[in-house]
Parts: structure tokens; C-alpha cells; sequence
């Protein structure tokens, strides 16, 4: 597909600048034997912008997110960060990951290690960040988090919602040029789902370039200056967020939505 010119995002922050590409999808095709998920998929997510994706069970959202980064390797095309192409051979995408931040439906904290742990990790590991700078930046994140106060809790100490928000901050913790959000609000109960989409609201009101699969239909109209809906293994619809959930084209996003929006 051809992208549009990105639109207006929220009054909050500027909008994005198209001509500054931060992810790019080129025919990217992936299968797993001989089911076709992924069925050639262009996009472009520019600088700074929030593109909500939208669309039934298995019709490859999580798939599309997860070869951004190539936690799944494509079976065809190219994926592109900042018009670097990670599927060329020989690129090093340990290195390229660490402008990528991901953020699952499950929170994957070391259940052995506090929030701060579970923050100072990585980047003393893999940056070798020195144990006392690492520990001022995981404290400064998990303020910005709204946990400051639960920094020597362990996981099993934290809601759902406070464990998801430790995730985001782990993720923040590499500095990450692009976030991706899968469904990160699906296992929570639904008076925690608030506290983890303010959280999301304020890194892209910073101009955070975020790619959110979310079954969040206001977060998506609030906060997305672009609405992707995939179905079948292709995008078949997307525009302004307003747009497609009021205005839908396709027959089949209409019936999507006929069904989400009861």
C-alpha cells in the first residue's frame, strides 16, 4: 500500500515529520510452513508519530509487530529502522534492538529480582553502564512510571498494572528510538488498564514513535495520528483514527468495528 502523508496528531505534541522515516515495512511477507501470515505489508511509521494497529484474532497484528524488530525473521522484504535494513546480511541486530523497545501482553519480569533489578539489567550487562548510573536512571524512570515508591518491591509484590509499568520502564532503560506495544493492556483487569495507557499517553506526548497493537478503541482515537487495521494478513484499511472508526471503507472493518464498539 501507499502510506498517506501523516496526519495531525493529538494539540499535545507536534506532528510527526513524514519525510523522517523511523520504520519501514517493504513487501514483508512471513510464513510458518505453508500458512501465510504476513502477505506482503508496506508501511511507514515516521518520526515521533503513534499508529494504532486494530484487527481480529490471528489476523497477523502481533506477527507485523514482532518482525519489526525481527523477533521473527521475514520470510520476504525488508524491514528498515531510521533507513537501516535490518534484513540485509550481516547487519548486528543485538545492536539494532537496542533502539527498539518492546513491551508484551505478558510482563516477563525476573520474579527474583526487584523493580529496580529488573531495570538495571540489561544496560549493565549488555552497555556495561556502571551499577551507581544505572540506578539513577531506573529511579528517575520509575518516577516517571508513578512507582518510584516501589523500587525494592519484587514482582510478585506489584499489581498487574504497577508489573506493566515496570515493563515500559525496563524498556525506556535502553533509550530506545521506537517503542512497540503488543496488546499491553489485554491481561489486565479493567480498573488497571487506566494506569498503564497514562503512561503510554505521556511517552507519546513527548514524541515517543510508537507502533501499538491495542483492542483500546479510545486510546487508539485519542492518541494514534494513524489507524492500521490488518485482517487476513494484509492491511486492509487505515487514516485517520476518526476516520476509520466512524467513517469505515472496507466491509470488512465495518463488521470489525460493528463488533468492538457495542
Amino acid at each position: 500500500m501507499t502510506n498517506p502523508p501523516s496526519v495531525d496528531g493529538p494539540s499535545a505534541r507536534p506532528p510527526a515529520d513524514p519525510r523522517a522515516a523511523m520504520v519501514e515495512l517493504r513487501g514483508v511477507h512471513k510464513s510458518y510452513g505453508s500458512v501465510e501470515v504476513l502477505k506482503g505489508v508496506d508501511l511507514t511509521v515516521a518520526r515521533g508519530e503513534v499508529v494504532a494497529v486494530i484487527g481480529p484474532s490471528g489476523g497477523g497484528k502481533s506477527t507485523l509487530l514482532r518482525c519489526v524488530n525481527l523477533l521473527e525473521p521475514v520470510s520476504a522484504g525488508q524491514v528498515l529502522l531510521e533507513g537501516e535494513d535490518l534484513t540485509a546480511a550481516g547487519t548486528d541486530l543485538n545492536t539494532v534492538r537496542r533502539r527498539i523497545g518492546m513491551v508484551f501482553q505478558q510482563f516477563n519480569l525476573f520474579p527474583h529480582l526487584s523493580a529496580v533489578d529488573n531495570l538495571t539489567l540489561a544496560p549493565r550487562k549488555l552497555l556495561r553502564m556502571p551499577k551507581d548510573e544505572a540506578r539513577k536512571r531506573a529511579l528517575a524512570l520509575l518516577a516517571r512510571v508513578g512507582l518510584a515508591d516501589k523500587a525494592d518491591a519484587h514482582p510478585r509484590q506489584l499489581s498487574g498494572g504497577q508489573q506493566q509499568r515496570v515493563a515500559i520502564a525496563r524498556a525506556l532503560m535502553m533509550d530506545p528510538h521506537v517503542m512497540l506495544f503488543d496488546e499491553v493492556t489485554s491481561a489486565l483487569d479493567p480498573e488497571l488498564v487506566s494506569e498503564v495507557l497514562d503512561v503510554m499517553r505521556d511517552l507519546a506526548r513527548s514524541g515517543m514513535t510508537m507502533l501499538c497493537v491495542t483492542h483500546e478503541m479510545g486510546f487508539a482515537r485519542e492518541l494514534g495520528d494513524r489507524l492500521v487495521f490488518v485482517d487476513g494478513g494484509v492491511i486492509a484499511e487505515h487514516g485517520r483514527p476518526a476516520d476509520v472508526l466512524d467513517r469505515p471503507q472496507n466491509d470488512r472493518t465495518r463488521q470489525f468495528l460493528r463488533k468492538v464498539l457495542r
